[in-house]
């Protein structure tokens, strides 16, 4: 994981995953350990698909839940791959004990 501190983060998000990269809103979030608990889970995730395929299920899934919600913010929170990252990011032991491809379980 390589962390780097910069503005390409979209408004109202902290943190972007784009494996083996983690883009933070601000340097200080780098202290953020249940943040960077969740983006690990995402490279977890990206690792496992490949990160292309992650990109395309993710982008398919965010548009399907955007019809089925008619809202950006329950859309994205309800992608399989945000819900295992929220779900999860408070047990920073997650990733020692997740089986692999969990996010199919939130689906």
């Amino acid at each position: 994981m390589i962390i780097i501190s910069k503005y390409l983060v979209p408004k109202n998000y902290s943190g972007l995953t784009i494996y083996p990269f983690v883009f933070l809103k601000r340097k200080d979030l780098k202290s953020d350990d249940f943040l960077l608990n969740h983006e690990k889970i995402h490279i977890q995730q990206q690792k496992e698909l490949l990160w292309f395929v992650f990109f395309i299920w993710y982008f398919s899934e965010y548009l399907i839940r955007l019809i089925q919600h008619k809202n950006h913010y329950k859309a994205y929170k309800n992608i399989s791959f945000e819900k295992e990252a929220y779900q999860n990011e408070g047990n920073l032991n997650y990733l020692l004990e997740r089986k692999k491809f969990n996010f199919l379980l939130y689906f």
